[in-house]
Formats: structure tokens, C-alpha cells, sequence
């Protein structure tokens, strides 16, 4: 029988058959899935109105639409203005325990208009204080997650986030997985995954794919370490007096030689210059432009004294040079410069001073995460573009069932999607757009960046592919630039000049910090600053024939 389907869909028109399969796909996966494997589902195939509540505090001025996606019938949860904030929130009819067993929080958003400056992630509540209502969810909101895309200035990942209560002190403490992936730059619909496994593994996937994995419990994956150091430097010892950190020291039996003259200038005049011949010495090297001329509505009061534009020499271009000529300086094989004693060896030294450890009071013993349980799922955000469309939000106690998902409901709008750019570029000319070969460049490039020793480097790379992407044809000198970074900070690790080390003290005492009264993201805050950055700069000298206001 289903072959027979089979053979009758191929004979229908290829938009009826693409729904077709679909449909069918579709309902053989509502058998393959076992419902007990889905938590919570939210496909958006209708209004979320009734289910979902919009905050209603007066920083949310974002209007929420239910939305079709671009090119499809699918429906899903749309940014629909530029430079808002958003807020809306579902609460789950069962509070969910992320102590046990393997949970899969998974979602889809399409950068209709791509991403300048916004989040696009979720928030995995934890349960709120008695009263609260959906109506009031914020910032402030405590989460026990936060996960997905986020750009702005030099900010450009798919966070993690995990919201921890220290044992000891009672705080929240927001723990940043490190090194997270980049987010995807292109306007397709994209889904990710975030997989919190029983052995304290998490997995960050992006379209199906892997792209980072870490241990909760590991210090190397997650900044701070859910686990404080054992042992701290010592605030009260102090460096003694006579502590000697110079492992060279000037020779104190040096003597500077007789000849040496730090009085020698650098440079000297070329004595054996002579003046080019046509030289024009009577000539300017720039003249009053002759067909400048006094606007009739200039005001000397109101935009200063008129002056006569300038222009370059026309007599200059054809002569070796204009003006007073002048011997050229040439280096001066006497210069030495001031003297300093060679180096030797100091006798006294003693070595860096760092200062004794000491047990941590802070410190304490963790076997699995703490999770605070998810009780709701909310979107906050702040955004400068429109046209986010989240969709087919999933929580799953099980990883085929949320990887069924992706191939039945994200895979075949990813590729009709493809389908779509490639025939738009096509009709373009690869001129207007990227080639496929452009575009595993730059897909290679975007894996370069994720590199975590690069992780400094990171906004630069990044800057220079999405400036690639804008322009194909300046592709090759990207990925020279790329690569001059690469070697510089390969010299750097060879040849020194590595920044200072946090101490790890100041990094668990004062990074990410906040009770449960004070939820607010650092990520925001973030967003906030770099949104301020375009602040008016000094204007310039006014020059010749301009008035003061231009």
C-alpha cells in the first residue's frame, strides 16, 4: 500500500508531492516517536494566543505575531519589530527535573533579515516565587538555562548557560560554557540542540551536527567552574621587602666606551643631494581653486569668514616637486643612541612572588550538578532586527526522538530553503552571490574561528568572514588575513607575550554573581553597552570654503 502512494505521488505536480511526503513522513513519525519520550512540544501550527503570555511590564514594547515563515506554510512565533524587547512565556503543565536520566532541549529560529545586534535564545525557568504571574516575566526572571544564537559587536555565539546555587553561599552563579559555537550567518531556518546527559555531558548540536561538548563538573569546559578551586592565594601574605622579581639586572661593572656619543642625532642631511633638475622653487604646492566661487547665501556671521577652497598644483604633477627644496635626511652611521649596560645575570633573584595558598572557605565537593528544575520556557530578548522566527520548541527525555523531530519537521524546510538560495543566486549570477565554492570557504573559516586558543581573536575572524561574505571576490585576501592572525598568535605562544592569568580567587569571588533577586544576564548588560557605543564623535576641523555645520 505505501508503495503504491509511492507510485501515485510521482505523478502529481512537485509542489503537491513535496507536501505529500510530508504528510506521510509526518504521520509515520507520529508512530515511530513514543509520546513518553516528549515532554513538552511546540510546533506554532496554531495562534499561540491562550497558551503562551506576553509580558506585560512596560520595557516589552515587542508585538509577538503568529507568522507564517518565509516561503513556507509553517507557522511559527515572529519578531515582528525592530529595536524591542521582547518577553513571552509558556509555564509547563509538570515542573521538569534535570537531575535525571537524558534531556534534549531543542528548538528551531530563522534569521528572516539576519542579526546584527540581538539574542535569539531560550530561558529555562525555574520555578517562581509564590504569586508570580506569566504577565511579569523579565529580565529578572530566575532561569536555571539559557541556550541560543546571540550577536552583537564582538559577541557572536550559541550560549550555554547554566544558572547554579553555591552550596555554600546561597548565590545564583551564571556558569558560561567556554568556547561555544558561532552562530550561523545565513537567513535559513536553523535548529538547535542542547543534550544534558546523566554522566554530567553536555552537547551543543546545530543542525544535527556536534558542535561542542563539555563536562559541568570540568573547569576547562565552563567559566567559572561549578566547582571552586581547593585552594586560593593567600590575601593577607604580602611580598617582603627585600624580594628581588628582576631575573636580569644591568652589569655594575660595565663602563661605557669613550667613543660612544648619545648625543649623535638619528639623521642627517644628505650632503651629497642635489636639487632635481625642473624643480619649481616660486610655485605652491597647492592654489585657490579657480572656479570656486562664494555661495550667494553665505554669512560671515553665521558661517565664518569665506576662504577659497584649495586644489592640488596642475604645474606640480609635471615638475619633480613645487616649493622650497630641501636636502633629504639620510640615517646617521654615527648615531648609537643613548648607552645602557648589558644585562647579566641577577645573583639576588629570587623569582616571581606569588603568595601562599590557603584552603578555599568557598570550596565544596559536587558529584552531579545541582539543576534547578525548568518550570516554564520564556523568550526575552532585545533585538535591532525583525523577521526572528522561533518555531517547534522541544523538550525530549530521549535523543532519537528529539533527532526524529529535526528530520521530519526542520530537515525538509532546511532543503527547500537551499533549494530556493541556490535558484535566487542562480538568476543573480555567482557574481551577486557565494559559489558553493565560496561558501565551504567560508564554512572552513567559520570552524577556524571556533578554535578556542583563537578565542581572542574570535570578533576580529569573524568580522572578516561576514565582510567576505558581503563581498566574494575579496575571498582570498580574508583568508590571508585569517592566516596572519593564526601566525601571530602561533609567534605569540612561541615568543612570550601572553596576557597575565586571571586569579582564579577573583574569577569564582566576583564573575557572574547575582541572587535570585537580581537575575539580570551579564549577556544583557553586554548588549546594552555595545548598543551605546555610537556616541557622537568630536567634529572635525572645518575646512576652506565650508560652513561650520558641515
Amino acid at each position: 500500500m505505501m508503495i503504491e502512494s509511492r507510485r501515485k505521488i510521482l505523478h502529481l505536480p512537485a509542489a503537491v508531492q513535496c507536501l505529500a511526503l510530508l504528510l506521510i513522513t509526518s504521520f509515520a513519525f507520529q508512530i515511530c516517536v513514543s509520546a513518553s519520550d516528549v515532554i513538552y512540544y511546540e510546533p506554532f501550527d496554531e495562534s499561540f494566543e491562550g497558551r503562551w503570555v506576553a509580558s506585560q511590564k512596560d520595557d516589552y514594547k515587542g508585538v509577538w505575531k503568529h507568522s507564517k515563515s518565509e516561503g513556507h506554510d509553517d507557522y511559527g512565533l515572529l519578531v515582528s519589530e525592530k529595536a524591542r524587547k521582547y518577553a513571552i512565556v509558556k509555564e509547563l503543565d509538570q515542573v521538569l527535573s534535570l537531575k535525571d536520566g537524558t534531556v534534549v532541549l531543542q528548538f528551531e529560529v530563522r534569521l528572516q533579515d539576519g542579526l546584527e545586534c540581538g539574542g535569539a535564545y531560550l530561558k529555562y525557568l525555574q520555578p517562581q516565587e509564590a504569586g508570580w504571574q506569566p504577565k511579569e516575566f523579565d529580565n529578572s526572571s530566575p532561569y536555571s538555562i539559557m541556550f541560543g544564537p546571540d550577536k552583537c559587536g564582538s559577541t557572536n555565539k550559541v550560549h550555554f548557560i547554566l544558572k547554579h546555587k553555591n552550596p555554600k553561599s546561597g548565590d545564583y552563579v551564571e556558569h558560561h560554557l567556554k568556547y561555544p559555537p558561532s552562530v550561523p550567518s545565513d537567513k535559513l531556518s536553523h535548529v538547535y540542540s542542547a543534550i544534558l546527559r546523566p554522566d554530567n555531558e553536555v552537547s551543543i548540536f546545530i543542525d544535527g551536527e556536534e558542535k561542542k561538548k563539555g563536562n559541568f563538573l570540568s573547569g576547562d569546559d565552563f567559566e567559572p567552574p561549578l566547582i571552586p578551586a581547593k585552594t586560593i592565594p593567600d590575601p593577607d601574605d604580602k611580598k617582603p621587602e627585600d624580594w628581588d622579581e628582576r631575573a636580569k639586572i644591568p652589569d655594575p661593572k660595565a663602563v661605557k666606551p669613550d667613543d660612544w656619543d648619545e648625543d649623535a642625532p638619528m639623521e642627517i642631511e644628505d650632503e651629497e643631494a642635489v636639487k632635481p633638475e625642473g624643480w619649481l622653487d616660486d610655485e605652491p604646492e597647492e592654489i585657490d581653486d579657480p572656479d570656486a566661487a562664494k555661495p550667494e547665501d553665505w554669512d560671515d556671521e553665521e558661517d565664518g569668514e569665506w576662504e577659497t577652497p584649495k586644489i592640488d598644483n596642475p604645474k606640480c604633477e609635471v615638475a619633480p616637486g613645487c616649493g622650497v627644496w630641501k636636502k633629504p635626511m639620510k640615517r646617521n652611521p654615527a648615531y648609537k643612541g643613548k648607552w645602557h649596560a648589558p644585562l647579566i645575570d641577577n645573583p639576588n633573584y629570587k623569582g616571581i612572588w606569588k603568595p601562599q595558598e590557603i584552603p578555599n572557605p568557598e570550596y565544596f565537593e559536587l558529584e552531579k550538578p545541582d539543576f534547578e528544575p525548568i518550570a516554564a520556557i520564556g523568550i526575552e530578548i532585545w533585538t535591532m532586527q525583525d523577521g526572528i522566527l522561533f518555531d517547534n520548541i522541544l523538550i525530549a527525555g530521549d535523543e532519537k526522538a528529539a533527532e526524529s523531530y529535526r528530520l521530519t519537521a526542520w530537515k525538509p524546510k532546511f532543503e527547500a530553503e537551499k533549494e530556493k538560495q541556490k535558484a535566487e543566486e542562480a538568476v543573480a549570477g555567482l557574481s551577486d552571490g557565494l559559489s558553493d565554492f565560496h561558501k565551504m570557504v567560508f564554512d572552513l573559516l567559520y570552524k577556524i574561528g571556533d578554535i578556542p586558543f583563537l578565542d581572542a581573536y574570535k570578533p576580529k575572524i569573524i568580522d572578516l568572514i561576514e565582510k567576505g561574505e558581503k563581498q566574494p571576490n575579496i575571498t582570498i585576501g580574508i583568508i590571508v588575513s585569517i592566516v596572519v592572525v593564526i601566525l601571530t598568535v602561533f609567534f605569540r605562544i612561541l615568543f612570550g607575550g601572553k596576557k597575565p592569568a586571571v586569579n582564579a580567587s577573583e574569577t569564582n569571588t566576583n564573575a557572574s554573581v547575582g541572587t535570585s533577586n537580581n537575575q539580570e544576564s551579564s549577556e544583557e548588560k553586554e548588549h546594552e553597552d555595545e548598543k551605546d557605543d555610537d556616541a557622537a564623535a568630536p567634529p572635525a576641523r572645518r575646512r576652506p570654503g565650508t560652513r561650520r555645520d558641515q
